[in-house]
């Protein structure tokens, strides 16, 4: 912030950024791999590379492809999360097309290691689903950060994704819902991050200017990118230190979220 300026608003990504979703994610492909291991002898390492590729692979071939784009749900989210909220056509279309997917994902994986077997499979599906919602893990800074930061300053949570999953995976940890005076999820709204008015909307609802508001997140390329072409200076979390995308450049990068009260200007106690 330039000399001068308050911050009146901290706006915060939810995934890899609050919660820590990439290891709820890892935890959820080792173990299921293990369990296909055990059952085939297939080595569970190979197993979860080759389940990842053929999901991203397959996920890109439906018709409902551009609007997870637009939205922001990844291929691994549709591996387990449920579409049965959102006013757009194209969650009934993602409910009606999970099922196949999450099966044929595991399929396909397992016959690239020639394993054919489709009842192991949808078994494979099923687990990696239950596995996953049993780990919702928070970064060990989540909770002190908001602490120092609820009642200095006003708190908003922008995520991306379905709102039946997001709003899963926030059941998940009910304390975090508490901090924020507002929720707002790319899949209610109708655009995902980076898109402008999403983020437009949520200085509308903090009643700030985007010079009075902090982004915090963890992807360059909705983040940050949004963040900058609206005009609210951004805050990079960096936490497994990957490489600057060249043309988007936060305001300031952090590798912890304890970081954040003092360039908030709020007093750490």
């Amino acid at each position: 912030m330039t000399e001068g300026q308050t911050v009146k608003a901290v706006i915060f990504d939810l995934d890899d950024t609050l919660l820590w979703d990439e290891r709820s994610v890892a935890e959820a492909f080792e173990v299921t791999a293990e369990e296909a291991a055990h059952r085939t002898g297939v080595n569970a390492t190979e197993l979860q590379t080759a389940v990842k590729n053929q999901a991203r692979q397959l996920y890109a071939t439906y018709e409902t492809y551009p609007f997870t784009q637009m939205i922001g749900i990844n291929p691994f989210e549709a591996l387990w999360g449920n579409f049965d909220k959102g006013e757009q056509p194209e969650f009934r279309k993602l409910q009606e097309i999970a099922p196949t997917y999450r099966k044929e994902a595991w399929r396909l994986g397992l016959a690239e290691l020639g394993v054919e077997d489709e009842e192991l499979a949808l078994e494979l599906s099923s687990m990696f689903g239950v596995e996953r919602r049993k780990r919702a893990y928070v970064y060990d800074e989540t909770y002190e950060v908001l602490n120092q930061l609820q009642g200095q300053v006003k708190l908003l949570l922008l995520t991306n994704g379905c709102p039946s999953l997001q709003q899963e995976k926030l059941d998940g940890v009910p304390k975090l819902v508490s901090y924020f005076d507002h929720i707002v999820i790319s899949g209610a709204f109708g655009k995902g991050k980076p898109d402008t008015s999403i983020f437009h909307h949520a200085l509308s609802l903090l009643d700030v200017s985007p010079e009075e508001a902090l982004m915090v997140g963890d992807k360059q390329s909705t983040d940050i990118r949004g963040a900058l072409d609206t005009g609210i200076p951004s805050v990079w979390i960096n936490r497994p230190e990957r490489p600057p995308h060249s043309g988007i450049v936060p305001v300031y990068k952090i590798d912890s979220l304890r970081a954040l009260p003092e360039i908030a200007g709020v007093p750490v106690s």
